[in-house]
């Protein structure tokens, strides 16, 4: 049966010029696609009452979404469904969670005695790291610590700080402002003679596939599947955040969030990596939940400091109860960005496959700013790895060096001093500031051209000379990890030099 124009504009105030858009939508819809008439005015309801979700993503009803976009944006007028409309827009179901009490604010003060911990490359650490991880192991809730070589100053506990605390107490500092930053690598059976013979191609898919920056946005999505989740009705902030979420899934931010093209060699066969010995081409990203799990992290690091009064040196180490509202509304929201981030590199990472006609062989991911309900020393804890790789026995992880400095695919050992935990990288040598006081652009550039490396954006305080050594790093960790491959970078894609956010990484 034929869907009618005026069973259409029942929905809306259709402006006539757009009733023939509509009927040809809608018959290929009835016709082709065999959708009953209720489904099809029910897209397109939920279209009208939405056209900018609709138009910036793919979808049955895309480009007449755009059409109706564009002429909200010209006009500067809605077109509000009738009362006929509304009715077919489905009743938002919350994703029903416990109910738990509020917590209520108490003092708490620090233990005379710190929880003993161990430090990997105490030698290249600075002392402001230091401080910040002896403040953290003295938390009443702390039950043990480990501090990883490429260490520096944060917010509360420091980058490569991790800290085991009671099973439910959670530090959203310690997890970090941008929660579930990870990394991911795909790797392609493509010979190493593709940087030569098709450099422009490498450099052209970084340049068409990838979004840096506030504000980012994709206008087509691979797979949003991620979006479906019941998580996003949990609470009234993930709520509000979810359209925001939606628009910049496959996106990068800024600061140190990278995409890039480089060599893989494996020198010696693995069973776990299951790659043959070779050269491999691969692609590496290093990015997080964008703006959604950095709201998160600041609504709930807030009310965690309202809630968890401690002395100033560990105002930032301030925690919630999982038993409460507040703390099972982080906890939700922090899981939920653990998968967005995923689905974030899986969304870059498939575009551009795409782009290269191939399909990766293999693919390595993990997050390093999370916190996992484990076991150690026989307790229930919750460890808290900010800027820190999951080592446990025979977890694949990647630490990334500079855009000009390799990483690493390793193996971890499940050494249960570190908390079955590595490096997240290299570790910076200076801050942001001091490395714009310090770093010129032609120092970079010299150092970038010696090595081989094209840059695509990128500022100064990203420059290689601002990170560690990351051999170095490597070397202090060797009974945590085992070296299973390296990764040498070649086309490096960055946020431009003039788009920045505040970031902690």
């Amino acid at each position: 049966m034929n869907i009618t124009i005026q069973q259409i504009t029942a929905l809306a105030p259709i402006p006539e010029d757009l009733h023939d858009a509509f009927l040809r939508v809608a018959k290929g819809l009835t016709e082709r696609a065999e959708y009953p008439t209720e489904k099809v005015l029910t897209l397109f309801a939920q279209m009208l009452e939405n056209p900018k979700k609709y138009a910036y993503s793919k979808n049955k009803v895309t480009n007449l979404a755009k059409k109706i976009y564009d002429l909200q944006v010209e006009t500067g007028h809605t077109l509000s469904l009738t009362n006929e409309g509304r009715a077919y827009i489905p009743k938002e179901e919350f994703m029903q969670i416990d109910e738990k009490p509020k917590s209520q604010a108490t003092e708490f003060n620090l233990r005379y005695e710190n929880v003993a911990y161990t430090i990997y490359g105490k030698n290249f650490i600075e002392q402001g790291a230091l401080n910040q991880m002896n403040t953290a192991v003295s938390l009443p809730i702390s039950i043990a610590g480990a501090l990883m070589p490429d260490a520096h100053q944060g917010y509360g506990l420091p980058i490569g700080g991790v800290l085991a605390t009671e099973a439910d107490k959670i530090i959203p500092y310690a997890v970090g402002v941008d929660i579930a930053c990870r990394m991911c690598l795909s790797v392609f059976d493509v010979s190493a003679d593709i940087f030569k013979r098709k450099p422009h191609l490498l450099k052209r898919t970084l340049l068409e596939n990838t979004k840096f920056g506030i504000g980012g946005e994709t206008a087509h999505k691979f797979d949003e599947s991620v979006m479906d989740k019941p998580e996003w009705t949990a609470t009234k902030i993930i709520r509000d955040l979810k359209d925001k979420a939606y628009r910049q899934l496959g996106t990068s931010g800024t600061g140190n969030h990278f995409v890039e093209w480089g060599l893989l060699e494996v020198t010696e066969h693995d069973d776990l990596l299951n790659l043959p010995v070779g050269t491999y081409l691969a692609l590496l990203s290093h990015s997080g939940s964008r703006g959604f799990g950095g709201t998160v992290a600041g609504h709930y690091s807030k009310i965690a400091m309202q809630k968890t009064v401690l002395p100033k040196q560990a105002a930032h180490l301030a925690w919630l109860d999982l038993n409460t509202e507040e703390g099972q509304e982080y906890w939700i929201a922090m899981n939920l960005a653990g998968d967005y981030a995923s689905a974030n590199h899986h969304e870059i990472h498939a575009k551009v496959a795409k782009a290269i006609s191939e399909k990766p062989l293999l693919m390595v991911e993990n997050h390093h700013n999370f916190a996992w309900k484990e076991q150690f020393d026989g307790k229930d804890v919750l460890v808290h790895r900010k800027g820190a790789t999951p080592a446990g026995n025979n977890d694949l992880g990647i630490i990334p060096g500079s855009m000009t400095a390799p990483g690493f695919v390793v193996r971890g050992l499940g050494n249960t001093d570190s908390i079955n935990s590595a490096s997240h990288g290299a570790g910076r040598l200076m801050s942001r500031t001091a490395a714009f006081n310090s770093v010129t652009k032609n120092s970079m550039n010299k150092i970038l051209n010696e090595h081989g490396i094209e840059l695509i954006g990128g500022d100064l305080d990203e420059a290689p000379m601002v990170y560690k050594d990351i051999n170095e790093v490597i070397s202090a960790q060797t009974d945590l990890v085992k070296v299973l491959a390296k990764f040498t970078p070649k086309i490096v894609r960055m946020a431009d030099a003039n788009r920045k956010e505040g970031r902690e990484d």
